[in-house]
Order: C-alpha cells, then sequence, then structure tokens
C-alpha cells in the first residue's frame, strides 16, 4: 500500500512507441482525452522500445527525464498514454513525486465527469472500484484506522483487508442494483419485441458524430460537443419511417481502442441496447485521416461484446469537413441493396437519404388493400386506420360505405388484424 500524491490540472504526457503494433496507441488521440478530462498539458515526452520497462515502464533514463521535466514545469500529474501496472505507478510516483494516471484511469475519470444518469454513475463507479481493487492505497475507506497505542494492539484486520473487505462489499452492492437497472432495460425490449417494433442503435469511434445525427434524425437536444465520450448515457427516441413503421434509435457511448475491460464489464447494462439491436448505424468520421484504424477498432470493440453479427449500414459523416464539395450518396451493392450513406449530420445534408436507406432495410412485406366500411362500423375501424397513418385515399359510395385505400408494413397489417379479431379482414374488397 502506499499515500497517492494529489492529483492536478497541470499534465506531462508520456508517449511510447512500441514496435508491436497491437500495442501502439496514438499521441493525438492521448491530447484529445486529457483535453476531454479537462487538464491542460504543460510538457510531452515521447520515446521507443521494444518492450516495457519491468520497474518503470520507459525505462531509468527516460523516468529521470520525466522526473526532471515534472520539475522544471511544476506539474502536478504525469499521464502515461498505456496501462501501467500498480508497482509501475508506484515507481514512477515514488521517483517524480507527483500523481501518475494511466490511459485507462485517465477514461475512468472523463467517464466520472460525463456520467449523469444514476445508472451511469453506477456503471462507472463499478469500473472504478474494479480497477481500484488492484491498486489499494491507504485512506480509500476515510474510516477508522488500525491505530498503535495502549489497548489498541493486538490481532485484528490490517488497513488492507478492510479496504479489501469494504471495496468487495461496495462492488456486490452496486451489481446488485445494476442487475435491477438490466432487469428493467430487458423488459423494455421484450415490450418492444412483443409490439414488432425494430430498434436501430448508433455505433462508431468516439466524436465521429452520433448524437449530432440522433438529434437531426429525431429533433431532440441531446448532448452535443466537439469532444471525446460527450455522450455516456444511452438515450432512446421513436422515429417513424416511412414503409416501416415506429423504429427505436438508441444512441450509445462511443468507442475506443483498447477499450478497458473493465468499462466493458461495466456497461454491459448499456452495451445490451446494442447487442439486441435489429440494425447498427455504423457511424463513421471520412474526414479523420485515421478512419480505417477507427473503424477496425469499433469492428474488434462489437466482436469482443458479440454483437458483430447484427446487419451493419454504414454511414459517412462530416462530409462537410473534405475538400471538393462531394454530394451526399447512397452506395449500394451488387443486389442494391444500401451498405453506405454519405452525409453531413452538422449541416443536415444526407440526413434525408439516411431515412430512405433505412426504409429499404426495414421495410418487410408492404400491404395495399381496398377496405369497403358499412356506417355502421367506420367510427372504430376509421379511427384505427388513421391512427397507424396507413389511409391513402378515402371515398364514399351512394349507400354511405366509406373506401379507403391503405398502404402499410404488414407487421402493422398484423397488429391491426390482432387488434379488431380479425374484423378488418371482411372488409377487404381489393388486395396487392
Amino acid at each position: 500500500m502506499f499515500d497517492r500524491y494529489e492529483a492536478g490540472e497541470l499534465a506531462v504526457l508520456v508517449h511510447v512507441d512500441f514496435s508491436s503494433e497491437s500495442d501502439r496507441e496514438d499521441l493525438d488521440e492521448l491530447e484529445l482525452l486529457v483535453s476531454s478530462a479537462g487538464v491542460k498539458t504543460c510538457g510531452k515526452i515521447t520515446g521507443s522500445r521494444k518492450s516495457a520497462h519491468a520497474k518503470y515502464f520507459v525505462g531509468t533514463g527516460k523516468a529521470a527525464e520525466i522526473a526532471d521535466a515534472v520539475k522544471s514545469l511544476n506539474a502536478n500529474v504525469i499521464i502515461f498514454n498505456h496501462a501501467l501496472t500498480p508497482s509501475q505507478e508506484r515507481n514512477i510516483e515514488a521517483l517524480c513525486q507527483c500523481r501518475v494516471l494511466d490511459r485507462t484511469s485517465l477514461i475512468l475519470d472523463i467517464f466520472a465527469q460525463r456520467a449523469r444518469t444514476h445508472e451511469g454513475k453506477l456503471q462507472v463507479e463499478l469500473a472504478q472500484l474494479r480497477h481500484m481493487s488492484t491498486r489499494l492505497i491507504r485512506g480509500w475507506t476515510h474510516l477508522e484506522r488500525q491505530k498503535g497505542g495502549i489497548g489498541l494492539r493486538g490481532p485484528g484486520e490490517t488497513q488492507l483487508e478492510t479496504d479489501r473487505r469494504l471495496l468487495r462489499a461496495r462492488i456486490k452492492n452496486i451489481q446488485a442494483r445494476l442487475a435491477k437497472v438490466s432487469k428493467q432495460r430487458d423488459q423494455g425490449r421484450r415490450a418492444r419485441s412483443r409490439a414488432e417494433v425494430p430498434t436501430v442503435s448508433l455505433v462508431g469511434y468516439t466524436n465521429a458524430g452520433k448524437s449530432t445525427l440522433f438529434n437531426q434524425l429525431t429533433s431532440s437536444d441531446v448532448y452535443v460537443a466537439d469532444q471525446l465520450f460527450a455522450t455516456l448515457d444511452p438515450t432512446l427516441r421513436k422515429l417513424d419511417i416511412e414503409d416501416a413503421g415506429e423504429v427505436i434509435l438508441a444512441d450509445t457511448v462511443g468507442f475506443i481502442r483498447h477499450l478497458p475491460h473493465d468499462l466493458v464489464a461495466a456497461f454491459q447494462a448499456t452495451l445490451q441496447e446494442t447487442q439486441q439491436a435489429n440494425l447498427l448505424l455504423h457511424v463513421i468520421d471520412v474526414a479523420d485521416p485515421r478512419k480505417t484504424d477507427n473503424i477496425e477498432q469499433v469492428r474488434l470493440v462489437l466482436e469482443q461484446i458479440e454483437a458483430d453479427d447484427i446487419p451493419q449500414l454504414l454511414v459517412c459523416n462530416k462530409l462537410d469537413s473534405l475538400e471538393g464539395n462531394l454530394p451526399p450518396r447512397i452506395d449500394r451493392d451488387d443486389e442494391g441493396k444500401p451498405i453506405r450513406v454519405w452525409l453531413s449530420a452538422r449541416t443536415g445534408e444526407g440526413c434525408d437519404l439516411l431515412v430512405q436507406a433505412l426504409s429499404e432495410l426495414l421495410a418487410g412485406e408492404i400491404v395495399n388493400h381496398q377496405l369497403l366500411l358499412p356506417s355502421a362500423v367506420q367510427g372504430q375501424l376509421k379511427g384505427l386506420l388513421y391512427q397507424f397513418d396507413c389511409v391513402e385515399n378515402e371515398q364514399y359510395d351512394e349507400l354511405g360505405n366509406a373506401i379507403l385505400t391503405i398502404r402499410l408494413p404488414i407487421i402493422e397489417w398484423q397488429r391491426m388484424l390482432k387488434k379488431t379479431n380479425g374484423q378488418l379482414n371482411d372488409f377487404v374488397v381489393e388486395q396487392s
């Protein structure tokens, strides 16, 4: 156990280039993460290694360079663009006499700042406690400590054992509360499934423009900012799609390379919105030079949460940031099925093409019927038909019968038949 130095808002960033591609991180992305956390960068230390140093991660010479930089720049926190072991954190803190955070701790800090809902706060706390359980420190409990002196010595719990016991109890308590939340979400999903309402989930790399697109499509006011992890808590809204009927659109947390395992485990309830979706809208920032790598990272995370087999529609966003004034468009496969939509969520240009693509992908068989409703049943049945917004034409014959032309997805027609115990079928005079 060790006492931690107080973290501040003036940071020295440390980035190491490793020869192994799987261990590499992006320095520009670290700067964005630090900025999103509200921390000011006062210096950057970079280097290259074949593998991490066991004691300091960066080697003794580079560790001394970091210590000198901290002293000369009056920094009060060192942020590594990598995952550190507890012993490496402790050794660097002892050498530099300054608080040390790794990439995982930084992401957890951003999530703690962004959490707004009760569920989000619980999920972040669970992730932090799991991460903290390997880095137990004195003072975590803020409770009574074992003290020396007459009458106070003896067997009893050590502080480390106390911390571990209290940590386990708190984790167990949060998991039980999150299990309740997960059960409630399951009930909502089952209700939507019974009503045969499809769910479309927005996924993509963090800061790709998912929330901006969500606001454009649903006329919502979800928080939007040009920073990483602006959205943390999932938001669901209804969306009416022509020929597909009512659809639930879900805005979810963005993904990032090397997403900490603790976060994936803690956000299982939230990620279920993605796992249970009928269609994924994979939003891509086409103006980002790292877009190819970002697409691959999203694929890896979807694989990690077992959502990689759900159908996807690629949404190439931020078209307005590309040179050449490219027009919005829909790319199709050999069968004419939409596979990619180019648009700008910020300006709204091309969003109508996305709605068109959703209609094509989600619409099943379309029903075109002509109904002849006698005056005795017109009030009840006409109200239901207009409620489903499927009446294209309405006329009356000389006997006062209503002649209605309707068009709607077959799923909606089956729902109406269920509501009327099949009565509507008796009034169909022409169908296609």
